[in-house]
């Protein structure tokens, strides 16, 4: 198999295209076509000489991923469903923020990306993990969904030609993000990101990089339900990227209902593993709490899970449960969350309460995949010819 141009950094491709005597800008223009104008192919890059271009061409691949289906919400979230060269399915979710200031559009938005096809991590209330884990997202797959986002939405399309030699300078670095359409990540989508730990940290240093889709460490957020050894070993990375905590519970009677992973690593080893991470580069985690009703919804939640971001100095971001179609949670009344925030707010710790955001697309991880692989289940045997029997003797 050829290996994708998008996996490779910098370094990499001019330490590639150096063994083909090739002059040392010319990875700084291929890096142009792929990251500022978006090709999808070694044709369409024509400042690159064609003995280049064939050379490209014959050890590597430039494939933006399939846009499998997209839905819409009133919000303005969007949902993609992309299907993978082994014709798997990850989804990515493109969140914009609240209204900016006067009323204008938001000129901030966050996508949430996936890292796994599927999930071995179990949690009781994902849709995620319903079918299993499959395997771990290439880094090409997991950078693909951003560049294929900005693609299918909002494409920037530099005016003028191709620029020369020295193009795209690190300068340029400002310009080129504040024309991105994806302004912020959140690697919580589809999958334990921890658990694709090397491929995950390679792709946001692609997405990071002032030649990449610079977008900044600060503005992506990595996710884990718990995986205490990445954790701290997140914490002596040198780019510092945030870190949230899918926490959903505020014990570990709580935890280990919702959570198996809690089972391995229970709370004290979690927060621990914080603390590591607090000490390191001192950055705000992020509890994030998704209110089941009847689960962990009840106020006796509130003080322990208070305690707990007091002593992180974390911030808890509260997330009315998504319904998911086969599984018996539901999300509480308006009123219970409402009380629930007040109970935390009375304890004097950062908390918000989500706004509704895509709740009308079954925003959710993992289902749009489940929909459209029961879909297309159905429509294969639908498909099929009806066996005969054969005649009776």
């Amino acid at each position: 198999m050829l290996t994708d141009i998008r996996s490779l950094t910098l370094e990499e491709i001019q330490d590639r295209l150096k063994s083909w005597n090739q002059p040392a800008y010319r990875a700084r223009q291929l890096l142009e076509w792929i990251y500022r104008r978006q090709a999808g192919s070694w044709e369409v890059m024509s400042n690159l000489p064609l003995t280049l271009r064939e050379r490209l061409r014959a050890e590597f691949t430039c494939d933006p991923l399939r846009l499998e289906r997209r839905q819409g919400a009133r919000d303005t979230t969007r949902k993609y469903l992309w299907r993978l060269q082994d014709s798997s399915f990850v989804e990515s979710v493109l969140i914009p923020a609240n209204p900016a200031l006067y009323g204008d559009p938001s000129d901030r938005h966050t996508l949430c990306v996936s890292t796994q096809v599927g999930c071995a991590y179990g949690c009781k209330f994902c849709a995620s993990g319903l079918k299993g884990w499959k395997r771990n997202l290439a880094v090409e797959e997991i950078v693909g969904q951003v560049l294929g986002v900005e693609r299918e939405e909002n494409p920037w399309h530099p005016s003028g030609t191709p620029s020369g030699e020295g193009a795209p300078q690190d300068a340029d670095a400002a310009r080129l993000a504040s024309s991105r359409l994806v302004s912020n990540l959140v690697i919580m989508g589809m999958g334990e990101p921890l658990a694709n730990y090397e491929n995950l940290l390679k792709a946001l240093k692609i997405l990071n990089a002032p030649w990449g889709a610079a977008i900044g460490a600060r503005k992506i957020t990595i996710s884990t339900s718990g995986l205490v050894p990445q954790i701290r070993r997140l914490a002596d990375e040198p780019l510092q990227f945030r870190l949230a905590i899918s926490l959903h519970g505020a014990t570990d009677q709580t935890r280990n209902r919702l959570m198996p992973v809690n089972r391995k690593y229970p709370l004290a080893e979690l927060a621990a593993a914080c603390e590591y991470y607090l000490q390191k580069n001192g950055r705000m985690i992020t509890f994030e709490y998704i209110l089941i009703e009847g689960v962990n919804d009840g106020l006796d939640q509130v003080r322990p899970l208070a305690e707990l971001a007091r002593r992180l100095h974390a911030k808890i971001n509260l997330i009315p449960y998504n319904h998911v179609e086969g599984l018996p949670w539901r999300r509480p009344p308006e009123p219970v969350q409402r009380a629930f925030l007040a109970a935390l707010q009375k304890q004097k710790v950062p908390v918000t309460l989500r706004q509704e955001k895509g709740h009308d697309i079954d925003a959710a991880c993992g289902q749009l995949r489940l929909k459209t692989e029961r879909e297309l289940a159905a429509h294969a045997a639908a498909s099929r010819p009806a066996t005969r029997r054969p005649p009776s003797a």
